[in-house]
């Protein structure tokens, strides 16, 4: 019989400084390159901290300390039993944050991540320079368009029943991420050189023991929250403009995340379409996406 991998295992050799922070009360692992202000990324669903490759280095390059997590649950992080709500998640960024030593930090985030910098900026706004959100509307905006086109979204719903998520993303050694990330993906990723090895990458992260439960854990937490006395508090936290600019980026072919108007909850932001890409433009495009977050950052000085 096979044995899962190791946490340690998605500790992938680079450039860049493997490391665990304490925060929050969890323990989360880090890769992180570069001097300069702090630039937090967040991944999403369903990867680890290694799709950042591409923006830690030319984060790097252009003069800023960058820092990719494996969220709580993921990666070689801590995965407690609970904590997967918007509140608890919130925290252990804002305490991240802090614990790197930085008084506040520029957040980028991708879908789950993506989400996740909104609430930050909203429940902690002290400790944000602004907000990159790729392939994620404000969390409010996203609710109001699932609830428009459920089909679009049946994922999320998959994941509300018990132990079968679990059981899917872990059978034939996570065959399902690989599955999803090429449905997700634009049709010129699929066919790329790195292509197989972030499949191969991606699948043996989610076989991490508690990675497919606990990842699974966010889902159920967004959507069965909406019925009870948290859910309507996370959203009065969050229905609020961001006081520090956002940049949102979208691929033309993401065939997940709606293209919807989020300029609603900033005062100030910007919105970008990514040609030819789907779901995971930092990945897919990270030229294109590397020079829009460096246009977007260096307004603030470096």
């Amino acid at each position: 019989m096979r044995l899962p991998p190791d946490p340690s295992s998605v500790r992938v050799a680079g450039p860049w400084t493997h490391r665990d922070v304490s925060a929050n009360g969890i323990r989360l692992h880090v890769a992180e390159l570069g001097d300069g202000p702090l630039v937090l990324l967040l991944h999403g669903f369903p990867e680890f901290w290694w799709t950042w490759r591409h923006q830690l280095v030319s984060l790097a390059e252009a003069g800023y300390r960058a820092v990719a997590v494996d969220l709580r649950g993921y990666g070689d992080s801590d995965k407690p039993p609970r904590g997967y709500d918007g509140f608890t998640l919130a925290g252990d960024v804002a305490g991240l944050v802090k614990a790197l030593g930085a008084r506040r930090a520029h957040l980028v985030g991708h879908a789950w991540g993506g989400l996740l910098a909104w609430t930050v900026g909203a429940m902690h706004p002290r400790l944000v320079d602004s907000v990159t959100a790729i392939a994620a509307p404000h969390p409010l905006t996203l609710r109001r368009a699932i609830r428009r086109n459920p089909r679009r979204h049946a994922h999320v719903f998959r994941f509300q029943l018990p132990f079968h998520p679990e059981r899917w993303l872990l059978a034939e050694s996570g065959a399902a991420v690989g599955r999803l990330i090429t449905s997700w993906a634009g049709p010129k990723w699929t066919v790329s050189s790195e292509f197989d090895e972030v499949l191969r990458r991606n699948r043996s992260a989610m076989t991490i023991p508690g990675v497919a439960h606990c990842s699974a854990e966010y889902y159920r937490w967004a959507v069965r929250s909406q019925l009870r006395s948290d859910g309507r508090r996370f959203a009065e936290a969050v229905d609020k403009r961001l006081g520090v600019p956002v940049l949102g980026l979208h691929g033309t072919l993401d065939p997940v995340m709606p293209e919807t108007d989020s300029s609603a909850w900033a005062v100030e932001s910007v919105h970008h379409e990514v040609p030819e890409v789907g779901h995971f433009p930092h990945e897919e495009s990270p030229h294109t996406v590397g020079r829009l977050l460096s246009d977007f950052l260096g307004q603030f000085g470096s």
